[in-house]
């Protein structure tokens, strides 16, 4: 009997804010939310920006004046939401308008002058004095020098990329414990892990006391690595920059850290763990991962992520010289602005008549749990994850282009919808959340797929949503983005809208899809597909389903005697979650953080044939004694 993987909890950060229960979706569509969800929203926002904090019981801003819970949308409203979603890019990752560089040595001797030719744009900021420049054809100047010349080691420049999905505002995981020279991205994973655990109700101990310590799994990982100067960055920069390379540059930039901060600090699991990287599927292929492991009956429980802080110049500038970036120049060209700067909140526009796509940084994670684990110990369902499908796209011209691949897991995941729910169900109450990644090339190519998909399972009127238009790309956890939404659409029944768009451009497929312009009521809904196509051919789908689907098939499968032991512990395990939740929303978000803490050495490991035992650990972990090949030796 294959186990179902049931989604029990939900954390981490994007430019909407917190993941658990549903903030950053909150955020998104908070237009479209009732009055107390949208106060709750609002407070929970201020608290995590470090707008307002909890002092004995109370709610103060700066100043120590209370306030009260109905007045922080009038008084701070605006200012929450300026400091979400995509935003022009802060100055705590760099300066757009100035960012650093280095300019060509030469050395002038003196008396003499010297002429050459540059871009533009490849000026510095401020120019040198003893520069005279004369303005030529195709955007470049000559430069003439004049004089001794004071040489610049570095300068500054105007960088055409201006905005990016920033997480809100004032919100820095690093004041929340001790983080000890970490790179952002391994600081978000710590927040985000921890919330997600906190986010199911139960700790980490009550959880391992059910299990055995080899059957907890952890997959996650980031694309590029910690690029901050903490890790990567400072391993290329600090030489360049007169200073020397840490110790922990090299190891702290390694993409598997996000997986081995979270065994490590988190949760000091001995069990089985895994960092896939598929570019922007890097999220679905650790989900990939977790689930196979969970059917098979190897784990019973995991954390599931990937986290990603990839505002940096270079990035940004390596992007930006693919021409796969958002600028200033082309905004203002599709919106025909003349003068002063492009509207930087629309800067990512899926489907419409856009001219790249816009940055981000997250973090996002899921406990997962084998369905006989969640109903023995009483865990809520968020959702379950049928399948994931991952194909590549063959011979390439260009590594970045589209292919075959995404038709592939496209179409497996709808069939095996349609297998598990009916006809009528994937026709009438499935939705797609997009790749979207908001470039010319991808609104043709994926509108395409599900177009055709559409025409093949006879769907009409297919709701499709985009988070990327919110939160840009946040590379290794956009599909983490997408589940996030699509958990959030199950939970309100508001369907996203893409709001950063006028209308559909021409040239995408839109005959069969709904692919709104403003946030909607939609139905309760059972199935979700999320898409996702990364560079390199990396393309990956999941089938989704919803918290009802999951309940009825869970009950199905175990009866109701079981279920009625399950409700009694899930009314406990609710009243838990309300706990947390409470304290999240006012900005006491309890990480976890257990460094040295209880930390094994060769005295703590029992082992005999059958077993082995640990310090602190309730279960032992069975040695294989069954011959697998018996049939063969």
């Amino acid at each position: 009997m294959t186990a179902l993987p049931i989604i029990v909890g939900m954390g981490g950060i994007n430019a909407a804010g917190r993941s658990s229960f549903h903030q950053g979706f909150r955020r998104i569509v908070i237009d479209k939310l009732n009055a107390e969800a949208r106060q709750e929203t609002f407070v929970g926002l201020a608290t995590l920006m470090n707008i307002l904090s909890y002092k004995d019981s109370k709610l103060v801003d700066d100043n120590g004046n209370v306030i009260e819970i109905a007045d922080v949308e009038k008084q701070f409203g605006q200012q929450i939401l300026n400091g979400t979603l995509i935003r022009k890019i802060e100055k705590n990752h760099f300066d757009p308008d100035a960012t650093h560089c280095h300019t060509r040595m030469m050395a002038v001797p003196n008396g003499e002058n010297i002429t050459f030719e540059l871009k533009e744009k490849e000026l510095p900021k401020p120019l040198p004095r003893t520069w005279h420049i004369t303005p030529l054809e195709d955007k470049r100047v000559k430069v003439e020098i004049t004089d001794n010349l004071e040489i610049k080691h570095s300068s500054y420049r105007d960088n055409p990329i201006k905005a990016a999905g920033q997480l809100p505002t004032g919100f820095e995981p690093s004041k929340l414990y001790n983080s000890r020279y970490q790179p952002r991205g391994l600081q978000t994973t710590i927040f985000g892990a921890a919330d997600a655990i906190h986010s199911t109700g139960f700790s980490w101990d009550e959880i391992l006391e059910k299990v055995s310590p080899d059957h907890v799994g952890t997959y996650s990982s980031s694309a590029f690595g910690q690029m901050q100067s903490e890790g990567l960055g400072g391993m290329l920069q600090n030489r360049l920059q007169g200073d020397r390379v840490t110790t922990k540059n090299l190891a702290l930039g390694l993409n598997t850290m996000s997986a081995d901060f979270i065994n490590g600090y988190v949760t000091g699991s001995v069990g089985t763990t895994s960092t896939a990287t598929g570019a922007c599927a890097s999220f679905l292929y650790n989900l990939r991962n977790a689930i196979q492991d969970i059917k098979s009956g190897r784990v019973r429980v995991a954390i599931v992520g990937s986290s990603e802080s990839p505002i940096t110049p270079e990035i940004i500038e390596g992007f930006g010289n693919m021409s796969a970036l958002a600028n200033e120049e082309g905004l203002k060209k599709l919106d025909g602005i003349t003068e002063g700067q492009a509207n930087h909140r629309n800067t990512s526009r899926p489907f419409g008549e856009n001219c790249g796509f816009t940055i981000g940084e997250a973090a996002h994670f899921l406990v997962i749990m084998a369905d006989d684990l969640a109903v023995e110990i009483g865990a809520k369902p968020l959702g379950s994850v049928a399948d994931v499908f991952i194909n590549a796209d063959g011979i390439k011209k260009s590594i970045t282009a589209p292919g075959p691949g995404n038709y592939i897991t496209m179409a497996k995941s709808v069939a095996l919808a349609k297998s598990i729910l009916g006809e009528e169900s994937v026709q009438q109450r499935s939705f797609i959340l997009a790749h979207g990644s908001s470039t010319p090339q991808n609104r043709v190519t994926e509108s395409l797929i599900y177009h055709r998909l559409a025409e093949t399972f006879d769907i009409n009127n297919w709701p499709v949503a985009a988070p990327k238009a919110f939160v840009g790309h946040t590379i290794a956890p956009a599909s983490g983005d997408q589940i996030t939404m699509a958990l959030g659409i199950f939970a309100h029944n508001i369907m996203p809208g893409i709001t950063t768009i006028n209308k559909v451009a021409n040239d995408v497929y839109s005959e069969r899809l709904n692919i709104a312009l403003d946030h909607w009521h939609c139905e309760t809904m059972d199935v979700a597909f999320i898409n996702s196509k990364g560079f390199g051919g990396n393309n990956a789908t999941a089938t989704l389903l919803s918290p009802e689907i999951t309940m009825a098939m869970i009950e199905k499968r175990h009866g109701s005697e079981a279920m009625a032991n399950y409700q009694e512990k899930l009314s406990m395990v609710e009243a838990k979650q309300k706990t947390y939740k409470e304290k999240a929303d006012n900005g006491q978000f309890e990480l976890i953080y257990r460094f040295g803490v209880g930390v094994l050495g060769d005295d703590d490991i029992e082992i005999n044939k059958e077993s082995i035992a640990m310090t602190g650990f309730a279960n032992k972990i069975a040695l294989p004694n069954d011959n697998p090949f018996a049939d063969m030796v």
